[in-house]
């Protein structure tokens, strides 16, 4: 299985571009990365998808993390109930005598067509990574003209915060700084 981390930083400049530098220094291949705000103010949540299964690997690049300045958790959610979501654009051919085949196909997947061109489509699907492999599999007997996928981003489920015994809510805090000290 390839490993999901889910990783509270701090919204400061070049938070990104050291969690990358990370990865490049240690020859980790970054399958997706997906970075939005997040619940607490001054805080981001970064998904990250490596291709790393070996899990003495795993373990390495979650210690690293946890050592940079700016990051505050991380929780490896690779094998924890998760939801995992994708999203994805993709424009396809689709002329006056298709057009109907490939909204059907749309909304078969529960996918919807977000702009109408006179040769082309374009639909916007989310969900579990398969179902977005599948969708492109079935529209590429029209011709897929470009495609977008955001990355995976996930979330575990049930109603607790994930932790490692290292976050900020755990008394064993080894994180560098909180976003209440930073600011």
């Amino acid at each position: 299985m390839k490993q999901i981390l889910v990783a509270l930083v701090e919204d400061k400049p070049g938070v990104l571009n050291r969690i990358a530098s990370l990865f490049r220094r240690r020859n980790y291949n970054i399958e997706s990365l997906v970075v939005g705000h997040s619940e607490i103010p001054g805080a981001s949540r970064l998904t990250i998808a490596t291709d790393e299964e070996e899990h003495l690997r795993r373990n390495i690049i979650r210690q690293n993390l946890l050592k940079m300045v700016n990051v505050i958790d991380v929780v490896d959610v690779t094998d924890q109930p998760c939801v995992i979501r994708e999203h994805a654009l993709i424009k396809v051919k689709a002329d006056s005598s298709t057009r109907g085949e490939v909204r059907n196909l749309a909304d078969m997947y529960r996918a919807r067509i977000v702009d109408v061109g006179k040769q082309s489509l374009i639909i916007e699907v989310t969900g579990e990574p398969d179902k977005i492999d599948s969708i492109i599999e079935v529209l590429e007997q029209f011709g897929i003209i470009e495609i977008m996928r955001a990355g995976k981003v996930a979330l575990t489920r049930g109603a607790d915060k994930p932790t490692n015994g290292n976050g900020p809510d755990s008394d064993t805090s080894t994180s560098n700084t909180t976003v209440n000290e930073a600011n």
